[in-house]
Order: C-alpha cells, then structure tokens, then sequence
C-alpha cells in the first residue's frame, strides 16, 4: 500500500511536471467555474493541477454541500456553476431530481467501485459518486481517561449518563453528514425508535454545529469528548499531532458517497464534460489522501492509503441512497428532527 509520502511525492512530481503547460495552451482553453464541497486542501489541489495539465482556467468556490445545493437551486435559471465536486451524495440526487444536473456517461465509469456506479444509475446519470466514507465516532483518548468514561462502540453507549454534555454532532439542516446519521438511524432502528434515539441522545449533546467537519475538530482540541462524523476525518487531526481516535458503531452504521455533477445549462459544458473525465481517473483521486483525506476513492485502480478505513471490517446497514436522497423525504425528516428532537430542552 502506498504510504503518504509516496502519495505526496506523486504529486509534487505531477506539480512540477505539469508547471510546463504553456501560456498559449492557457489562453485557448477556456474556463471553469466549480463549487468544491471537500476540504480546501483538496480543492485547492485539484483546481492547480487541473488548471496546470489543461490550460483551463478554474475558479473555485468551496461550500458545504446543503449551501452548494441552495445556490444551485437559486441559480436555476440563469446558471453560474458548471461543476460540482464532492460533498455527500443526497443532495447531489436531490439536485439531479430537481432537474439541476445534466445527464453525462464518464467513459471512466466501468472503472468504479459497483457503489459509485450504482449513485450514476440512480440518478439517471446526472451524478456520480467520486469517494465513500463510513459514519461512525470520533473521540479524544486523554479526555475520556481524564473523565473516566467507556470508549463508545455502539449508538447505544452515546446515551450513557457520563457523556451529557460531552458530545458534538452537526445540523442534519446545514449538514450532510448529520442527514446521513439520521437516515441511518431511521433505516436501522425504524423511524419511531430512532426518534426516540435521538431525543434520548439530544440529552447528551453540547452543540449541533453548522458544519460536518466541526464536531471531529472540536474532538481534537478538547472542546468536546465525543464526535458523530465520518470516520475518514480522524486521520487527517491525528496527523496534526491530536490524540483522535475512530470507531464505527457495532450495531452498524451508514456511509456517504461523495459525488460529483455537472450543472444543466453550464457555460463551459466540455470543459466541465473534461473536468468530471479527468476527476475520475486514478491520478486525481489520490489528491483526497495527499490533502489528509481519508475517503475510499471511487476508482478501483487508485491506490489505497492505509489509514482509509477497511470497509470489510465495518458492519454496514443497506443504506437506501435513493429514497433517503430524495428531496421530499429528506425536507420530512430534518422538519420532523427540528420538531421532535431539536426543539427540546437539554
């Protein structure tokens, strides 16, 4: 398996390799405007070497994906994106549903994982899915020994007396990976009992942060002691020297897919069309594990980076993607957490 060094130096070497492209090469080949819903790191590298291989010049805007999906639904008629790139997979069907992706066939797809093949299909080919990534637990090992509570390996251990107050998890409002622990929830517990859960839990919670990433780094510094997040987001703060660790909870647990669309009505239609292509090659999608992300890439020929979660050791509900990714369940549910958990008092 590659390390994170080998992966760093493959793209240092395509960096400079491709600093090369010559200016006349740029003046010809148009733009691209892209909304980028993963970290700033990755975006920031993927709009670089991109920019630098094609002459195409990027413009990049990074927002989470239920802000992405606003826009683009407020732009509808006159559209000013012509890709979006990552970010949780529902609202990228929602965005296909509502008529707000084209439909596009990647010549790449037969080289995907039969997960993201399945996100194309669904969708009717107006996304696809780019990385997957588990839910589960992030934890800060010196707060849980100073306060001496139990390592958490099962969504019922969250609703322990000692984790009042100790625990962070994001918006399912403003948050596709708050959405996707509800839908989990929903799907392995039935809709009443997982309520039940969740007021239960609502108990325990410190702060439901806008954003998926806040609880995990809250975790990191000590603001918190336990995270609902990704898993996938415990390497990259464990790397900068926090004492994180992860864990999936044994009942079972959902997963994201991370997608990519192009918008109906782009501007720059063959250079997004060249865009998605290129996104889905082996080459680009080691850029997420040299941006400290740790995601399973979607393409099978992509190396691995060990410290991506193994997915065969993880206990996995058959998340429905396409019922819970679709505009109106998803409007009923985060109305009905706002009413029946949110609304409670802690």
């Amino acid at each position: 398996m590659p390390t994170c060094r080998h992966v760093l130096a493959t793209v240092t070497f395509a960096l400079a390799t491709l600093s090369c492209a010559t200016s006349s090469q740029a003046q010809d080949a148009g733009q691209l405007n892209i909304i980028c819903s993963v970290q700033a790191e990755w975006c920031n590298m993927i709009q670089t070497v991109f920019a630098k291989s094609t002459g195409i010049k990027v413009n990049m805007a990074l927002k989470g994906s239920g802000e992405a999906l606003a826009q683009l639904i407020a732009e509808r008629a006159n559209p000013k994106t012509d890709v979006w790139f990552g970010g949780t997979g529902d609202p990228h069907l929602q965005a296909a549903e509502q008529g707000l992706s084209m439909e596009y066939k990647s010549a790449a797809l037969p080289q995907l994982q039969a997960w993201a093949q399945q996100q194309a299909q669904q969708s009717g080919y107006k996304t696809v899915g780019i990385y997957s990534g588990p839910l589960g637990f992030g934890y800060n090992t010196e707060l849980l020994a100073k306060k001496k509570l139990p390592v958490p390996k099962t969504w019922a251990d969250l609703l322990q007396p000692g984790f009042k107050g100790e625990i962070q998890v994001a918006n399912p409002a403003s948050s596709g990976t708050a959405y996707t622990m509800v839908a989990t929830l929903v799907q392995l517990m039935g809709e009443d009992k997982a309520f039940d859960y969740m007021r239960a839990l609502h108990k325990n919670i410190s702060q439901y942060t806008r954003s998926g990433t806040g609880p995990i780094k809250a975790v990191a510094r000590g603001e918190a002691t336990v995270s609902i997040s990704f898993v996938h987001d415990g390497p990259g703060e464990k790397l900068q020297g926090f004492p994180v660790e992860t864990v999936t909870p044994a009942e079972g647990t959902g997963a994201e897919i991370g997608s990519m669309s192009i918008i109906k009505g782009a501007r720059n239609a063959s250079q997004a069309k060249a865009f998605y292509d290129w996104a889905l090659t082996p080459q680009a999608q080691q850029f997420g594990a040299a941006a400290k992300q740790f995601q399973l890439p979607s393409n099978k020929a992509t190396p691995v980076d060990p410290r991506v979660p193994d997915f065969k050791k993880i206990k996995f509900i058959n998340y429905d993607y396409a019922r819970y990714g679709a505009s109106a369940e998803r409007k009923r549910l985060i109305a009905k957490w706002e009413k029946d958990v949110n609304s409670l008092p802690r």
